[in-house]
């Protein structure tokens, strides 16, 4: 698996790091099947001796600007309030074991949130914002994050955030625990692959 493609999303390993690169600029949308392919990759990753953590990044100004609203199809599937395929691909996600390093540009909103959440850190750049936008939808909050959110920044800040919707800038988050590392944007996946690198030099353990 040192090089492979998995629809839209990209993974490469080296030196027991892989990166996993999301390829829809410059917004990177996500629907179920960007999910289904992030899962098939991670779970790939899992089975992988080469690997042993990886970072999740995305090309173009945005990491993750949520669910594309425009396109019929996806405002269907989210506001019908029946199953969603999504929440199901999303499990899959979570299930995942290895470390995962979140490299996080420009917006991670909504659903995008919800996946940079995944991730176990979050290395962001200044201009990066995050916002659970779910509120000014008039939709309930996607892809776990009544409980991802609070269990990592506690019930009160987590209220704040997905009462109000408001956005939280890269800098803000770091100091709420919501992201780990800041970094400058230029060096933005230096950072996380050097954290992912770190964790990758511990003894394995599987």
């Amino acid at each position: 698996m040192v090089n492979s493609r998995f629809g839209d999303v990209s993974v490469s390993v080296n030196d027991y790091v892989a990166l996993v690169e999301i390829h829809r600029p410059p917004y990177n949308f996500f629907d179920d099947q960007l999910i289904r392919d992030l899962a098939d990759v991670f779970e790939a990753l899992d089975g992988d001796p080469a690997c042993r953590a990886s970072v999740l990044a995305s090309e173009g100004k945005a990491f993750c600007a949520g669910a594309d609203f425009n396109r019929e199809s996806e405002s269907d599937e989210f506001l019908d309030g029946g199953p969603s395929r999504l929440y199901e691909q999303a499990v899959r996600l979570f299930a995942c074991e290895k470390p995962v390093v979140a490299a996080i540009q420009g917006a991670a909103i909504g659903g995008g949130l919800g996946l940079a959440l995944v991730a176990d850190f979050r290395v962001v750049s200044p201009d990066a914002r995050f916002a659970a936008n779910f509120v000014k939808l008039g939709i309930h909050p996607g892809f776990g994050l009544t409980y991802t959110l609070p269990r990592l920044i506690g019930i009160q800040r987590a209220n704040m955030m997905l009462l109000t919707g408001r956005r939280i800038a890269g800098a803000e988050a770091v100091s709420i625990g919501l992201a780990d590392v800041l970094a400058p944007a230029e060096g933005l996946r230096e950072s996380a692959r050097k954290l992912a690198v770190e964790i990758a030099e511990g003894a394995p353990w599987q």
